[in-house]
């Protein structure tokens, strides 16, 4: 991070407010915690820890450190010293000095070199959920030196915000593991019903082919050859289920990917071939790309399981700063005058509230005998895009 004269007043604090509500991964919640606080109040380091129950530190996020330096200094560190104070006694410190505190404990070797201190508890009700702590005020006030009182109002009111954005982070990552343990169970259940018709098919052709060995041995040696077939692509079956069956980590592998393998299962879990193509699609708000997963996961279970399809096809291209998503079937379709008798059937409501849950519009196209169309926008966000492609800056 470039350093820039501080910016001061109700601005600094809007924009320190508002950069924290644009997250939704508790990671980047609290590296813009850090970041804000320490351009909000001017320090040369900031940092922000999360405890676990061991006395430790299940996160801790740093800014004014370089990478080379962190990694220097070793291990995370322990719940001792100022820092426990303020996680166990929740109470603000503000010291001139923490050196020559009496409960300082030292650093480890390549730790830079600390002076006036102020730490800030993040809590939610009771609890408290991290500690917020800046060090080596860059300008202080005219005829003073360190932190102020205002200093430390200006934390502690970040810190309470910081709080809700964390709180509301924890809960969104909470809310997308639940749904990722329904997308599992969700193809699970199209991976056995696979690999069921499968056994059921070569079970029949086992059958046969007892049945045919004593009065024509050459038939039932071609039945048994079907056999072989029908047990090696069951097999294949099983394996796709454990290499494919894993959660969709639209953080690690974005929508294009995610969408690609969920394309490749259900290909392989019908027999309606399904198929999926994109183009110059950027990253978008984590919002936008798991309502626009959710949709597609909603409309290729319409189209694989009422429509009749014989082929399904799923496109994902840019539009703007945004993105496009089609799936289109060539099932049996359904009158458009009984749209809200289908739309009740076929999850369209859901769909179209996700879709403007995140700002983006959703159209439904059907004819009967002719097929359907899902189509959804989002607007997507340039500043956002920039920071998932280049990092926080």
């Amino acid at each position: 991070m470039t350093d820039r004269p501080p910016r001061t007043g109700l601005a600094a604090v809007s924009a320190a407010l508002l950069a924290m509500s644009r997250h939704l991964e508790v990671h980047d919640v609290l590296k813009t915690i850090v970041v804000s606080a320490r351009e909000l109040l001017d320090a040369e380091y900031a940092a922000l820890g999360v405890p676990d129950d061991h006395g430790g530190f299940a996160q801790f996020v740093v800014d004014g450190v370089s990478d080379e330096q962190w990694r220097a200094i070793g291990p995370l560190p322990r719940q001792h010293g100022v820092l426990a104070a303020m996680l166990h006694a929740a109470r603000p410190e503000r010291l001139a000095d923490v050196r020559r505190d009496p409960r300082f404990e030292g650093w480890p070797a390549a730790h830079p070199d600390m002076s006036d201190f102020l730490g800030m508890p993040v809590r939610d009700g009771e609890e408290t959920i991290g500690a917020l702590f800046l060090a080596n005020k860059r300008r202080p006030a005219p005829g003073g030196r360190g932190f102020t009182e205002e200093d430390e109002r200006l934390l502690g009111m970040l810190a309470q915000h910081a709080a809700i954005a964390l709180t509301n982070a924890r809960l969104y990552e909470r809310s997308r593991e639940l749904t990722i343990a329904e997308e599992r169970s969700r193809l699970a259940h199209e991976l056995h019903d696979a690999v069921s018709q499968k056994l059921f098919s070569l079970r029949l052709t086992a059958q046969a082919a007892a049945a045919l060995v004593d009065r024509d041995p050459a038939r039932a040696k071609g039945e048994l050859q079907q056999v072989a077939a029908l047990a090696a692509e069951a097999a294949d079956e099983l394996r796709a289920a454990v290499v494919e069956l894993r959660p969709a980590a639209l953080d690690e592998d974005g929508l294009v990917a995610t969408l690609r393998t969920q394309v490749q299962v259900l290909d392989r879990a019908h027999t309606a071939r399904v198929t999926f193509d994109t183009c110059g699609v950027r990253a978008l708000p984590a919002a936008q790309e798991e309502a626009m997963l959710r949709v597609a996961q909603e409309a290729l279970h319409n189209a694989l399981r009422h429509s009749g399809a014989a082929e399904v096809v799923v496109t994902l291209t840019r539009c703007g700063q945004g993105a496009r998503l089609s799936v289109t079937d060539d099932g049996k379709g359904f009158e458009p005058r009984a749209v809200r008798r289908a739309g009740r059937h076929l999850g369209l409501v859901s769909m179209r509230d996700r879709a403007s849950g995140v700002g983006g519009t959703l159209s439904v196209e059907s004819v009967p005998g002719k097929g359907t169309t899902v189509e959804m926008e989002v607007p997507g966000d340039p500043d956002r895009g920039r920071e998932r492609e280049g990092g926080l800056r």
